[in-house]
């Protein structure tokens, strides 16, 4: 059968012609079970793979999972145990209160250690093309186990709506979750995200079924809107994308705590384990943090001072701290003194 020319992941290429979408992933060593594969925008279900036949100028993308990242709410005042408490989204129960990213790390052997050494039970993962170019390529989904860890799919470097949510819907029928992380950014230097745009893709999302945990400003009134356009949690950012400057508003990221009926996670900025513990003191459900953690001298080890961080903050929370005065107040009594 003559040759066809398809555009695949971007590339120009010539293949055989009358090959269905199946065997083109086959003929490039992949396994049609671990990615996902969208035909001229739109997306082949993988029950269909074996019956659509690729035609003469295709386009198409072939995506897999990679590194990347990055209200049973308790006020406090209660003794309600350790910090092992636990705590629910969209229905699924974690015992842990960190999330991790999977980008920046020097290989997936040590990114698998830091998710070890934190015990998370959530990493979030970008969805990207396919090096088809390299067969051989590592997949993270042999180092991290998706059936032990929940992937947390997210639309890292998604700039508008559109992508953002042809990102996640290719996710889905990469990984078939549908709990996922939305960002939708503003511009490139800051990071931040484009709230106009973010509040567009949660709504389309909500109504497709997708449980979006979002990533917003530190902005009550706008977590507020997030929640009622079917945000499953709210991401209020500590400090810009991969800044470690910690927590720079911890009044707007306790209101934003105190008005949600959703879990509220910081998401962004955390540079240090001092910086997780008050994320979790200002009664936050739990801290994502990736830099921090890949870009430390020693990756696992800050992985762990982390969990230990985390799981500090929530007592804290839990067991109520003092009130602040403007003076001092001994602890010793003043009265019978020698």
């Amino acid at each position: 059968m003559p040759e066809i020319s398809i555009q695949l992941n971007g590339d120009q290429k010539r293949i055989a012609g009358g090959m269905s979408v199946a065997d083109l992933v086959r003929s490039l060593d992949l396994d049609p079970g671990k990615v996902a594969v969208e035909r001229n925008r739109e997306i082949v279900t993988r029950s269909t793979l074996a019956d659509v036949t690729v035609e003469d100028g295709d386009e198409l993308e072939i995506v897999h999972f990679v590194g990347g990242g990055d209200h049973a709410d308790n006020k406090g005042g209660a003794d309600d145990g350790p910090a092992t408490d636990g705590w629910s989204v969209a229905g699924l129960n974690f015992k842990s209160r960190l999330i991790v990213g999977t980008g920046k790390y020097k290989n997936f052997e040590e990114n698998a250690a830091a998710v070890e050494a934190a015990g998370a039970e959530i990493v979030t993962v970008a969805v990207r093309r396919v090096n088809v170019m390299d067969r051989n390529q590592p997949m993270l989904t042999d180092y991290i186990d998706p059936k032990k860890i929940t992937y947390l799919p997210n639309t890292a470097g998604c700039f508008n709506a559109d992508d953002a949510i042809r990102t996640l819907r290719l996710a889905r029928e990469a990984g078939g979750w549908e709990l996922v992380k939305l960002e939708v950014l503003g511009e490139a230097k800051t990071l931040y995200p484009n709230m106009r745009e973010t509040l567009a893709a949660t709504e389309v999302l909500a109504n497709e079924g997708f449980k979006p945990m979002v990533y917003c400003v530190d902005d009550p009134i706008a977590a507020k809107q997030l929640e009622d356009a079917g945000a499953v949690a709210v991401m209020p950012l500590g400090a810009p994308i991969g800044s470690g400057l910690g927590i720079q508003n911890r009044v707007t990221i306790r209101l934003i705590v105190e008005g949600a009926n959703v879990p509220v996670l910081v998401d962004a900025g955390v540079g240090t384990a001092s910086d997780a513990a008050v994320a979790m003191e200002l009664g936050c459900d739990g801290v994502l943090m990736n830099t921090a953690i890949a870009e430390a001298k020693q990756p696992v080890r800050m992985a762990r001072a982390m969990k230990l961080a985390v799981e500090a903050g929530r007592e804290a929370y839990l067991s109520g701290r003092m009130g602040r005065r403007m003076y001092a107040d001994p602890s010793s009594p003043l009265s019978g003194l020698i």
